[in-house]
C-alpha cells in the first residue's frame, strides 16, 4: 500500500500542519506494516515557479510545451496516480493557501488526466487535509469568514479531484508564540489536541478505506 504525503510548511520544526501529519501517517503506517509513503516537500523543495506559465502559454499559442515543464507534471501527476491514499499537510499564510500549493495544484490541474478534462482516475480514494491557521476563524470571530484556505481545498479536493475527504484541523496556533494572544493559548490547546485526535482517527480510517 502506498500513501501519498504533500507537506508545505516552509517550517520544519514547529510547523504544526507537518505535526498533524506526522500523527496521521503513523496511524495510517500502524495499519500496513511495510506500507510506503510517497513524500513532495514544496515547503522545503518548492516547485519551478515558471513550469505552470510556460504550459498555460503553450496551451494558448497551441504549441509543445517545454519539455522540462511538460516532465514535471508527469512526475507529480505519477505521485498522486500510484498512491492509495493521500496526506495534505497545508498551513494557512495570509488567508489562503501557501503559493507553492496552489502552484501545485495548478500543475495537476494541467495533467491530461487528473485535470478537470480526466477522466478522473483518482475518484473516492481516501485522503486526509491536515490544516493549521494562526488565527480564529469560527462563527462570531473577529475574522469569520476569512479563511479562503479551507473551502478552495475541500473544493479541489473533493470535487475537482473527487477525493474522499476528511479534515484535520487546529486553530489559533500563533497564541503558543505570540503575546498578544496568551488569553486564547488554552482554547489554541483544546484545539491542538483534537486535531491531533482526529489525525490518528482518520489515519486508521484512511488505511482501512484503502483495503477495502
Amino acid at each position: 500500500m502506498q500513501l501519498f504525503r504533500l507537506d508545505s510548511s516552509i517550517r520544519v520544526a514547529g510547523s504544526t500542519s507537518r505535526a498533524l501529519a506526522d500523527t496521521a501517517e503513523k496511524a495510517w503506517l500502524d495499519e500496513h506494516d511495510g506500507g510506503t509513503v510517497i513524500r513532495r516537500d514544496l515547503g522545503a523543495e518548492p516547485l519551478i515557479t515558471d513550469a505552470w506559465r510556460t504550459i498555460a502559454r503553450s496551451v494558448i499559442e497551441q504549441t509543445t510545451p517545454p519539455p522540462e515543464s511538460a516532465a514535471l507534471i508527469e512526475e507529480l501527476g505519477a505521485e498522486l496516480l500510484s498512491a492509495d491514499a493521500f496526506l495534505f499537510a497545508v498551513p494557512m499564510y495570509n488567508w489562503n493557501v501557501p503559493a507553492q500549493v496552489k502552484l501545485w495544484i495548478d500543475l495537476i490541474i494541467a495533467h491530461p488526466r487528473l485535470g478537470v478534462h480526466g477522466d478522473q482516475p483518482i475518484a473516492g480514494r481516501p485522503a486526509i487535509l491536515a490544516l493549521s491557521r494562526g488565527g480564529g476563524y469560527g462563527p462570531g470571530s473577529p475574522k469569520e469568514g476569512w479563511d479562503y484556505a479551507t473551502p478552495y481545498l475541500r473544493r479541489i479536493l473533493g470535487e475537482v479531484f473527487n477525493l474522499d475527504v476528511r479534515v484535520a484541523e487546529a486553530e489559533l496556533t500563533h497564541a503558543f508564540w505570540n503575546p498578544d494572544m496568551v488569553s486564547l493559548r488554552g482554547k489554541a490547546e483544546l484545539s491542538l489536541a483534537a486535531a491531533h485526535a482526529r489525525a490518528a482517527e482518520y489515519g486508521k480510517q484512511v488505511a482501512l478505506l484503502a483495503n477495502v
